[in-house]
């Protein structure tokens, strides 16, 4: 078993990236391009202030071992890792599973039915080269090498991630699941998932993050882009509980035709600084998207989050439910967008968007910003920044419950938009996971 380690962002080293992956000249152009965007672009002016040593990140790291479709073929301490976090036993009640490690897919399994539905459910690196001419099709038309300063970097030295091909006139009735894990110092992470939901199709699909923390800061950088076609439906689904020493700088974006569905529900809980803001391209008349967002800052994190949602059709609809909670010192910020254009006749678009803030030391901040350019179509905006009442807490308190328990329930009560929207048995491991962090 090979073990590689490329460490530092230079042309050399994404010239070895594409070598390892034994790519084609298409994508090693498009990393080369990429990366001569990345030193061009500067960094974002708005959101947390980040301190990245690009010269220090760790791009790529893998034992050059192969993806297992056997459990039992992938090496014992990974599986012990996976086995603690809860993972594998999740696959029961899925389609399929990938799992990604560092900078590889290692594990990937996909049962019988989906391969008589002739669905494509793989790592993004195995795709390009069975499926080159369908990947080139969609590949970075959404989200371009030189969108933001991290779609470029992304773009540079990209590696795992999945890739999903739902085909016309297909319904899968349990959700597809990715798990992505950083495991070492100063690494970044930078999977690329592309997901094509053809017409008359739906997909949920769910994905977790996770990372142990370490004194140096690892980065996280990855783009999402879907693409759903007429009269579909995409749900994707995440719950990121990265260690407090990760950037999370992510890029996700869906494309929507006629009469089709995106639903974003989107979970942030742990890493340093989070930038996120799943955005829905309502292209097709009738259109609708839909995004549900947590986000918890504690222990001086900022969670800069929110969405994006572009009316292009007629009649289209979304909506943005934004629960930010801050404690401890953290800045759970909401920064959004609704822009309804000048041919979306007949649109509707509405946020809401809560904050709870737990002590004098944490923050709040909302940014949104609302265009509507026709006079047929509706903007509803809804806000509320809030503490914890006494006046509710004397009242479970009087009911026998103690203190701490009755913070507990109120706080669940107040994430319930977004809680219901998860599998049971994500929404049971969101209830630990904020009961650890309160």
């Amino acid at each position: 078993m090979i073990k590689i380690e490329i460490t530092g962002l230079n042309l050399e080293n994404i010239k070895k990236i594409s070598k390892i992956k034994n790519e084609e000249d298409y994508f090693l152009n498009y990393r080369i391009e990429s990366y001569n965007n990345f030193l061009k672009i500067k960094d974002p002016e708005f959101g947390p202030k980040y301190d990245i040593d690009y010269d220090k990140i760790i791009y790529y790291k893998s034992n050059d071992d192969g993806i297992k479709k056997n459990w039992d073929l992938v090496s014992e301490n990974i599986k012990c890792e996976f086995k603690d976090l809860g993972v594998i036993e999740s696959e029961k009640n899925l389609d399929g599973i990938g799992i990604q490690y560092e900078s590889e897919v290692i594990y990937h399994n996909m049962i019988k039915e989906l391969e008589e539905k002739n669905v494509i459910f793989t790592s993004i690196d195995d795709a390009i080269k069975k499926y080159p001419d369908l990947v080139k099709k969609y590949f970075g038309k959404l989200v371009s090498n030189k969108d933001n300063k991290f779609s470029a970097l992304n773009s540079c030295v990209f590696s795992g991630g999945s890739f999903i091909y739902v085909p016309k006139n297909t319904v899968l009735d349990r959700p597809l699941q990715s798990y992505f894990r950083i495991n070492s110092r100063l690494m970044g992470q930078f999977e690329r998932t592309l997901i094509i939901v053809d017409d008359n199709s739906s997909l949920h699909y769910i994905e977790g993050c996770t990372a142990p923390t370490y004194s140096d800061s690892s980065l996280h950088a990855a783009v999402v882009e879907i693409f759903v076609g007429k009269n579909s439906k995409c749900r994707y689904s995440t719950i990121q509980n990265w260690a407090v020493n990760v950037n999370n700088l992510v890029t996700k974006r869906a494309l929507v035709e006629e009469n089709g569905q995106m639903e974003w529900i989107d979970g942030n809980i742990g890493s340093l600084n989070t930038m996120k803001y799943p955005a829905c391209i309502l292209k097709g008349d009738n259109s609708s998207g839909t995004c549900i967002t947590i986000s918890i800052a504690t222990n001086n994190q900022f969670q800069d989050t929110g969405s994006r949602m572009i009316h292009l059709g007629k009649n289209t609809h979304s909506k943005i439910i934004s629960k930010s909670i801050a404690l401890n010192g953290g800045n759970a910020t909401y920064r959004g967008k609704i822009d309804i254009k000048k041919n979306a006749h007949n649109s509707e678009g509405s946020l809401k968007c809560d904050t709870l803030i737990l002590d004098d030391l944490s923050k709040s901040d909302t940014y949104p910003v609302n265009i509507n350019q026709n006079k047929t179509s509706n903007i509803y905006h809804e806000a509320t920044v809030s503490k914890i009442s006494e006046d509710n807490l004397n009242y479970l308190m009087s009911r026998g419950i103690s203190r701490e328990k009755a913070m507990e329930l109120i706080i669940l009560g107040f994430i319930d938009d977004f809680k219901k929207e998860l599998p049971v048995e994500y929404a049971v491991e969101l209830n630990q996971l904020l009961k650890k962090i309160l």
